[in-house]
């Protein structure tokens, strides 16, 4: 009798949708409060439309530039953290092979039952290195290509998100019209991202996109209302 192919199927984008949140959360928000500003503050569509362009450009290239560094810095940490294991396990073999005995105590492994393993595992010394890395120090191997991949997934989703609530007072010629229009498309766009965000990192879908549309809208009206009472 034939046994049916057992298939596990795992969210493995994790890092990609986390740069993806962060780009288009930021892009939503920080380019819609200064467009809503910029309102209280003038009329001249053009001048709003060149702003929140510069923004963007601006904004995308500090938060790119962010998570390359970011993603470096993880790199470097996880690298010098290997060094340091294969020190200790050449010059400290036995209080390793203890730390690596309380992981499998840890799962509940009796002492007989652990003491071969963690001597087989001592004699494979890459092995043993990466046993500690994951399972003493919680990490894991970065992507050589993260610190990229990181950076371009963000300045390129918060350019995606900057543009729509832009976009009104590029193709509308009033600033109050653009400034509702934008209003309207923008906050649909963050209640549409929250949820969806929601969906994939696990929270309530409808409570994120209640949240992110909340916050938006919080910060355009703050910035609307400080323009006007400046201007």
């Amino acid at each position: 009798m034939s046994r049916a192919q057992h298939v596990e199927k795992h969210f493995t984008a994790g890092n990609f949708v986390r740069d993806v949140v962060i780009g288009m959360s930021d892009g939503l928000t920080v380019p819609f409060a200064l467009a809503a500003g910029l309102s209280g503050a003038v009329q001249q569509t053009h001048i709003i439309v060149i702003g929140g362009l510069a923004e963007i450009a601006a904004g995308s290239i500090a938060m790119g530039l962010g998570g390359y560094l970011a993603a470096r810095s993880d790199a470097e940490h996880y690298e010098q953290e290997r060094v340091r294991e294969y020190r200790e396990i050449k010059e400290l073999p036995d209080e390793e092979m203890a730390e690596v005995a309380r992981v499998f105590h840890a799962y509940g492994m009796t002492e007989s039952e652990s003491v071969p393993v963690v001597e087989a595992l001592s004699r494979r010394p890459d092995a043993w290195v990466d046993f500690m890395m994951r399972f003493e120090l919680g990490l894991e191997q970065p992507d050589p290509k993260r610190a990229v991949t990181s950076a371009s997934t963000i300045a390129g989703a918060y350019i995606a998100g900057g543009f729509i609530p832009l976009s009104p007072y590029m193709i509308l010629g009033n600033a109050w019209q653009g400034l509702i229009v934008s209003a309207v498309v923008t906050l649909a766009a963050l209640g549409i991202f929250g949820y969806i965000k929601g969906r994939y990192t696990g929270s309530k879908p409808f409570r994120s996109a209640s949240q992110t549309m909340v916050i938006g809208g919080v910060a355009a009206t703050a910035a609307f209302v400080l323009a006007k009472l400046i201007s």
